[in-house]
């Protein structure tokens, strides 16, 4: 038996080691290896209880049946050339303009990001938009960083933008009026301060013309029945979240709903799309959950908490800026799905206040935005860049973000506590 002084000493060491190693990716192996990896140890060694395990796997229960519905219906739209689609749109609407494309483009992933979640605009616009820009023969890359900044600017705008919303507010989801009074100011200056940056950056590139113009794509009925699909699933994610229910669930039964009718009209096997679902993506979640409550069990949150607690004690608005830039930052060492588990259990458990938890939603979704290692579906895009030979580094990446998130990260939280003074009674 390990004495519990030591044990508490082991457990961290296995969690800090197993979320290291599953952002170093070593030799490609997917992050719920590793982070699965962990938690066995944890169970092999009993520094965990099962029954601590399973009460932390029917935590993430919801935020799982969320990614599902999310990623069938994201599947649904890519099978049906619902991005090819759009992204051969935004081509042609461009009238060879590079800037205007670009513009476009944002456009786009803006509207798949604030309605089909992040992971969406990383994993399946991502490939779809390089489709197109090849084809017009440009220079990919400004609209590939595109697909990924927005990807991560545009994703507090509704609850449904970003699974890292779900896992912040895991225990109690603000209805969605309360949500939009809270984020909807502070998402849209996030968007255009991230746009203004990236125009600047790369306005080189965004001053030459398109060479070719592609051929028009057309949606087919299928494709179109796969579009009123979505749109249904929207509203009633949002009517869900308007009565402040949990998300999970509806998007599940939603996005299975849409499939089997699309699967029942083109006479499809369901089963190959089940295997388009990244089940792994599911377990690395479960298992995230279970290292928090571990890290929880051992008493490692009461540290945050005391730190939040000081953040809540400085003069306003010092506490909700230091509190959004720290966590901000501290996403590209964790990454921001253990890190909003941490996020969210720390604001439950120092009764933070509005202010406060705002603040730690907003650096939670845009910090991601500094470094390639912050976000799960920035780490999703770097794959889907690789698959089509395209290499984009850390420092790629980190030159673009240590001017864009800042800037947009002060805009969000300025203008959210603004917001909050304004609505003060």
């Amino acid at each position: 038996m390990i004495a519990p002084g030591f044990a508490h000493i082991v457990t961290a060491a296995i969690i800090a080691v197993s979320i290291l190693l599953m952002l170093l990716r070593l030799r490609d192996i997917p992050e719920a290896y590793w982070i699965c990896g962990g938690v066995s140890l944890l169970l092999v060694l009993r520094l965990i209880t099962p029954q601590l395990a399973t009460h932390a796997v029917g935590k993430a229960l919801d935020v799982c049946l969320f990614l599902i519905g999310m990623m069938l219906l994201s599947e649904l739209a890519r099978e049906h050339a619902v991005f090819d689609w759009l992204s051969s749109i935004a081509v042609r609407k461009a009238n060879g303009s590079c800037f205007r494309l670009f513009a476009l483009v944002y456009t786009v992933g803006a509207i798949v990001t604030i309605f089909m979640s992040n992971d969406a605009t990383a994993v399946v616009l991502t490939p779809a938009i390089l489709t197109a820009v090849r084809k017009a023969k440009v220079q990919p890359l400004p609209y590939l960083f595109t697909c990924a900044f927005i990807a991560n600017a545009a994703s507090f705008l509704l609850p449904i933008s970003n699974p890292a919303n779900l896992v912040v507010f895991h225990d109690a989801m603000p209805p969605l009026a309360k949500w939009m009074i809270a984020f909807a100011v502070p998402s849209l200056l996030s968007i255009g301060a991230t746009f203004l940056i990236l125009r600047l950056w790369f306005r080189r590139e965004l001053s030459e013309k398109i060479k070719e113009q592609p051929q028009k794509k057309p949606l087919n009925a299928t494709g179109k029945l796969v579009l009123a699909g979505v749109a249904a699933m929207v509203a009633a994610l949002l009517t869900a979240s308007s009565f402040g229910n949990d998300l999970g669930l509806p998007a599940c039964l939603a996005a299975l709903a849409i499939t089997a009718v699309i699967c029942t009209k083109e006479r499809a096997n369901p089963f190959v799309l089940a295997r388009e679902i990244s089940w792994s993506t599911l377990v690395f979640v479960m298992g995230l959950f279970v290292m928090v409550d571990a890290a929880e069990n051992i008493g490692a949150m009461r540290y945050t908490k005391e730190w939040l607690e000081w953040a809540q004690h400085l003069a306003l608005p010092a506490g909700e800026f230091v509190t959004g830039f720290a966590v901000g930052i501290a996403n590209n060492l964790v990454n921001n799905l253990p890190l909003g588990l941490i996020a969210g259990s720390t604001v439950h458990a120092a009764h933070a206040n509005n202010t406060i938890a705002t603040a730690v939603l907003i650096g939670v979704d845009l910090g991601p935005n500094l470094s390639i290692t912050g976000s799960l579906a920035t780490i999703l895009w770097l794959i889907a860049l690789r698959k089509e030979k395209l290499d984009v580094g850390f420092w790629d990446f980190l030159k673009i973000g240590v001017v864009a998130m800042p800037i947009a990260l002060f805009a969000s939280l300025g203008s959210a506590i603004l917001m909050q003074l304004l609505l003060a009674p």
